[in-house]
């Protein structure tokens, strides 16, 4: 179990960002508190990817502030469709190279081949070690990098797109352990553009496009003023199985269980 400390864990106000004179986000509130577990959705280009770069540190705003707990540890799981599968690295050698080490020493200790190991088997691939990344499967490979951030024991985990490409199996599957971890104590703030098989399962969603349009619960933010505001586009929004459904008006309507 994560401790919890009182205060946020980063709180970003008024923060404004973009890429060579282009504006991607725009006076951007919101606060990332302990043990949240939050969905942030929006098209593409809508900036939620540079919305997580400011949360983990690695852009900074041209206006406004993004404050962090002291001490805090963050911890960032890239999209799998930007990784290079053929790099010759095993399970277990990827994980190792996420540890935070200042020793000059480029080979691991007892103790840190016994960490790695730990949290292999705590997501249920420790057999795995040696198997080279590219002969994993969609869900191997999610969890290998999940692994990889948790060796680093944040009290934040940020995911890009975590369920991008892959299956109903393994979403179902992604989705399981990730509110396993989240059980807990770990705060999670993740990126998706899968409003019905990801989003609508979240207890926590903001809706972005550029700005935040909407922070909520998904029957607050799944609602057909704020998806237009957001994507643009008018959808309808059904109830299936006590959850919010999104349709496409401009395609026949289906109802699948996410």
């Amino acid at each position: 179990m994560i401790p919890r400390q009182g205060g946020p864990l980063v709180e970003v106000v008024g923060a404004s960002f973009g890429y060579d004179g282009a504006p991607v986000l725009s006076d951007i509130t919101y606060t990332v508190e302990a043990g949240e577990f939050t969905g942030i959705v929006g098209p593409s280009g809508s900036g939620k990817t540079s919305l997580l770069r400011l949360l983990l540190g690695t852009v900074r705003p041209q206006r406004g502030s993004v404050q962090r707990r002291p001490g805090v540890a963050v911890s960032y799981v890239p999209q799998l469709e930007t990784v290079n599968w053929s790099f010759p690295v095993t399970v277990g050698e990827c994980v190792l190279m996420s540890r935070a080490t200042r020793r000059l020493l480029p080979w691991a200790t007892p103790a840190e081949k016994a960490d790695v190991a730990a949290v292999l088997d705590r997501l249920g691939i420790g057999d795995l070690t040696s198997r080279h990344i590219r002969e994993l499967s969609g869900g191997q490979q999610q969890r290998m990098f999940i692994a990889r951030a948790l060796l680093r024991r944040p009290q934040l985990l940020l995911m890009d797109e975590p369920t991008s490409g892959v299956d109903i199996g393994t979403r179902h599957e992604v989705l399981h352990l990730l509110d396993e971890l989240h059980r807990d104590g770990l705060a999670i703030v993740l990126t998706t553009h899968d409003l019905n098989g990801m989003a609508a399962h979240l207890p926590n969603l903001v809706a972005l496009h550029r700005t935040v349009i909407a922070h909520g619960a998904p029957a607050d933010v799944i609602v057909p003023e704020v998806l237009e505001r957001t994507f643009g586009a008018r959808m309808e929004v059904l109830q299936h199985l006590g959850m919010p459904v999104v349709v496409d008006t401009a395609a026949p309507v289906r109802l699948v269980a996410g």
